[in-house]
């Protein structure tokens, strides 16, 4: 993929605001970074564990994501090169793809599933994503953060961890192959390596105000290795307070809808999502193009692996 395709995307994931570049186009976005909040979203390291924060996101219809943005914090004075990997999985909604409630939590009602869809994994190292980081700002705080403190009840209240102060960052991701995904309500959830530090995932408003709304619009879920398969919500299990706070996270997606593709686990599900989007392109081959696909066996290889259930 060039350079300048590689922009055209990220460009495209982040404008939410602007009118789509077609009919079928699919943008979504939860606006930009507000300062309440920063979470941890990386991968274990030698001094922390698995951390993952999840923000979810709806598909009103069969959707390819060819892009995302996502925007944290890093440390001040290490450069963008210290971000070394960036991984992403979507989960659907609890109770979905989960065990029964262990009880270890407040609640699981609206929070991610026990596990993801292992479909729409996207790993850089694996090569099936690409990264660009870009610096935004570089003195840049939040007013609190979540990095460890992330407990079982009935210790599960923190009030977070206090201010941090690092360089706000954007990093533009291409998903090769593209994900494919029928209609549904699913979480984002991305793990970035930062070499030499951590990744804070930053929240965005909520209700979303400089973005897409949608209803309804689910707060922002963090785990880390010792609590899974369960989740906590940032703002209402681990903050808390008087009047506990919610939390959107900031990242946006890109892509294209397929309003008459079939439906996973039907027997005419691939050929009719096949002619769906021959006819939306005008060609199979147009198609393999349009939606970020390197091949037209590459778009075939992807609607096959949507159709299975």
């Amino acid at each position: 993929m060039t350079f300048q395709k590689f922009v055209s995307i990220a460009l495209l994931a982040g404008a939410a605001a602007v009118a789509p570049v077609s009919a079928d186009s699919f943008v979504f976005s939860t606006g930009r970074a507000d300062g309440r909040l920063g979470s941890l979203s990386q991968p274990a390291s030698a001094s922390a564990l698995e951390t993952e924060t999840a923000d979810d996101f709806l598909l009103p219809e069969t959707t390819v994501i060819r892009g995302a943005t996502i925007t944290g914090l890093i440390p001040a004075g290490l450069p963008l090169s210290s971000i070394t990997n960036v991984e992403i999985e979507v989960y659907r909604v609890f109770p979905n793809d989960s065990a029964a409630p262990s009880n270890s939590v407040p609640t699981r009602s609206n929070s991610p599933a026990d596990v993801e869809i292992e479909k729409a994994t996207r790993d850089g190292s694996q090569g099936t994503l690409a990264f660009r980081p870009g610096l935004l700002n570089a003195d840049f705080t939040v007013q609190n953060s979540v990095v460890t403190g992330i407990h079982k009840a009935p210790a599960n209240v923190t009030h977070g961890e206090g201010p941090v102060t690092g360089q706000e960052v954007v990093i533009a991701l291409v998903f090769d192959p593209p994900i494919v995904l029928p209609s549904d309500a699913y979480f984002f959830r991305p793990e970035v390596t930062v070499a030499g530090g951590d990744f804070l995932y930053l929240s965005a408003p909520k209700p979303i105000v400089d973005g897409t709304p949608f209803l309804p619009d689910r707060q922002a879920w963090i785990r880390n290795s010792a609590l899974k398969p369960d989740w906590l919500r940032i703002g209402t299990d681990i903050i808390d307070g008087g009047a506990p706070p919610a939390f959107n996270m900031t990242f946006s997606l890109a892509g294209e809808t397929i309003p008459d593709a079939g439906i996973p686990g039907n027997a005419n599900c691939h050929g009719k999502t096949v002619s769906a989007v021959a006819r939306q392109f005008g060609g199979v081959e147009t198609a393999a193009s349009a939606l970020g696909f390197s091949s037209v066996a590459s778009l075939q290889d992807g609607l096959r692996t949507f159709c299975t259930p």
